[in-house]
C-alpha cells in the first residue's frame, strides 16, 4: 500500500481480467443467440393467425335471430413451420440452460415451438393440448393456494352478482363512439410517449374491443366505449402492452424482449389487469367478464360446443354482440363442435394473482426495483428474478418509461403496504357487530 494506491498481485490482476472477459463472452454468445430467436420467430403470428374474420360475427348473429344458429365454420389456412423448429431446436440445443441468459433464451425458445405446434393443429382438437402448456387450464392452481383458476372466477362471479344482482352485466356503457376515444387517447399518448410514437386507429374488422402493439393501438370501430374502457385500455393496452414492447425494442443486446413470446403471456396479462387495479380503471363488470371466460374454456375442454358457450353468456347478463365476442376467443384455432378450447382466457386471473403477490413479496423484502424491472422488455417474473445481475451490470437496460403508477413509489408502497396487512384480517371470521364494536 502506497498512499491511496493498492497494487495486486499480477495473478489476481490475470483472473479479473479472465473473468470479465469469459462474462463478455458469455453475454456475446447469448445476445447471438438472442439475435438468431428474433429472426427465426419472425413469422409466428400465434394470435393473429387464430382471430376469426369479423364476417363471421355478422353471420352468426343474423342467423341466431331469426331462430336458425348453426355453429361457425372456420377456415384456418394450412401452415408449414418446419424450418422455424429446426432453427428454434438448435438454439435451445446450444443455450446453456446453467447460464441465465442461455435459460432465458432455451425457454423462449421452447415456447415459440409450441406455438407452432398450435397453429399446425389449428382447427383441431389438438389445439387444446399445445394451448394446455402455453397458458395452462382453468383448474389448474392458483400461485400460493389450494384455490384453483375456476374456483377464483367462481368467486369473482358470485361477489358481481351480490353487489348488482338485479342489474344485467353490461359489457360497456354506450357513451362515445371509437373516433371519439381515438382521438382523445392519441393526445393522452402523444403527451406521455411523445408526438407520433403509439399511434391510435379504428379498425372495422376488429372483433375484440382493442389490440395493442408497440406503436399502434386498434381501436374496434363497430363498439361505443364509457369511461371505464377508456382508462382500462390506457392502463392496460397502452401503459402495459404498448409500453413494455418500446422498452423491449430500446435493449441494447436482448432484442426478444420486444416480442410477445407465448411464456409471458400470464405475466403481460396479469401484469396489465394489476394495472387497471392500481389506477383504479377496474371496475367489477369487468371482473366478472374475464372470470366467466375461465368458466367458459372449462365448459368448451368439457363437451360444450360454440352455441352452448354463447348461450352460457347471454344467461350471465352480456348482450349478443359481447357474448359471440367472448365466445370467440375462447374457439379460436379450436373446433367449434365441443371438446377442445384455445385457453389464453385462462392466464388473466391467474396472472393478476401472481403479479399481485410479486409486489408485495417485492416489498415485504425491499428489493421494489425488481418491480421496475418489470416493465423493461416482454418479461415473465421469472426471468426479472433470474436475470437480475444482467440489469445491475447494465446487459439488460432500465426501462425508459414507466407507468404513472409506478413513477409514485410511495403510493404504490402505501397501497401495498396496506394490503400486506389486509390479507391477515379473515373476513369469513368477521361478524357485524364487530365491525360496530371497533368504531
Amino acid at each position: 500500500m502506497h498512499g491511496d494506491v493498492c497494487y495486486l498481485p499480477e495473478r489476481f490482476v490475470a483472473q479479473e481480467r479472465r473473468r470479465v472477459a469469459a462474462k463478455s463472452a458469455h453475454a456475446e454468445h447469448h445476445a447471438e443467440l438472442d439475435r438468431r430467436l428474433v429472426e427465426a420467430t419472425r413469422g409466428i403470428r400465434l394470435l393473429e393467425s387464430v382471430s376469426w374474420p369479423a364476417s363471421v360475427e355478422r353471420e352468426f348473429l343474423a342467423d341466431w335471430k331469426r331462430g336458425q344458429a348453426r355453429l361457425p365454420v372456420i377456415a384456418y389456412p394450412s401452415l408449414d413451420f418446419a424450418e422455424a423448429r429446426t432453427a428454434l431446436a438448435d438454439i435451445a440445443r446450444v443455450a446453456d440452460p446453467a447460464h441465465p441468459l442461455g435459460d432465458y433464451v432455451r425457454r423462449t425458445a421452447e415456447s415459440w415451438r409450441i406455438a407452432t405446434d398450435l397453429l399446425e393443429a389449428m382447427g383441431t382438437p389438438r389445439v387444446t393440448e399445445h394451448s394446455t402448456l402455453l397458458f395452462g387450464r382453468p383448474d389448474d392452481r392458483v400461485p400460493g393456494a389450494a384455490s384453483t383458476n375456476l374456483d377464483a372466477a367462481r368467486h369473482f362471479i358470485e361477489i358481481a352478482d351480490e353487489f348488482s344482482s338485479d342489474a344485467p352485466l353490461e359489457e360497456t356503457s354506450i357513451e362515445f363512439p371509437a373516433e371519439v376515444l381515438q382521438v382523445e387517447l392519441q393526445q393522452k399518448l402523444d403527451a406521455f410517449f411523445g408526438e407520433g410514437v403509439v399511434r391510435v386507429e379504428t379498425d372495422p374488422g376488429l372483433i375484440a374491443k382493442a389490440a395493442a402493439g408497440a406503436t399502434r393501438i386498434r381501436l374496434s370501430a363497430a363498439t361505443s366505449f364509457s369511461d371505464y374502457d377508456r382508462d382500462q385500455l390506457l392502463n392496460h393496452e397502452a401503459f402495459v402492452h404498448s409500453l413494455t414492447a418500446l422498452n423491449g425494442r430500446a435493449q441494447p443486446h436482448l432484442k426478444s424482449l420486444a416480442r410477445s413470446s407465448p411464456r409471458i403471456t400470464a405475466t403481460q396479462e396479469g401484469l396489465a389487469v394489476f394495472a387497471e387495479l392500481m389506477s383504479g380503471s377496474i371496475d367489477i363488470a369487468r371482473m366478472k367478464r374475464i372470470s366467466l371466460r375461465i368458466l367458459a374454456i372449462d365448459m368448451a375442454i368439457r363437451g360444450a360446443d360454440f352455441i352452448e358457450v354463447f348461450r352460457f353468456f347471454l344467461d350471465a347478463g352480456q348482450q349478443e354482440t359481447d357474448s359471440f365476442a367472448s365466445a370467440q376467443r375462447v374457439f379460436r384455432g379450436a373446433p367449434t363442435g365441443g371438446g377442445a378450447a384455445f385457453t389464453k382466457d385462462a392466464v388473466y386471473l391467474h396472472g393478476l394473482l401472481s403479479v399481485h403477490t410479486f409486489f408485495r413479496w417485492a416489498l415485504k423484502h425491499q428489493r421494489m426495483k425488481l418491480c421496475r424491472n418489470l416493465f423493461a422488455g416482454k418479461l415473465a417474473l421469472h426471468d426479472v428474478l433470474a436475470l437480475e445481475p444482467y440489469f445491475d451490470d447494465g446487459t439488460i437496460a432500465p426501462p425508459r418509461w414507466l407507468p404513472p403508477w409506478v413513477q409514485h413509489a410511495h403510493g404504490l408502497a402505501g397501497i401495498l403496504a396496506f394490503s400486506l396487512f389486509a390479507n391477515r384480517i379473515h373476513v369469513d371470521r368477521v361478524e357485524a357487530e364487530d365491525l360496530v364494536l371497533g368504531l
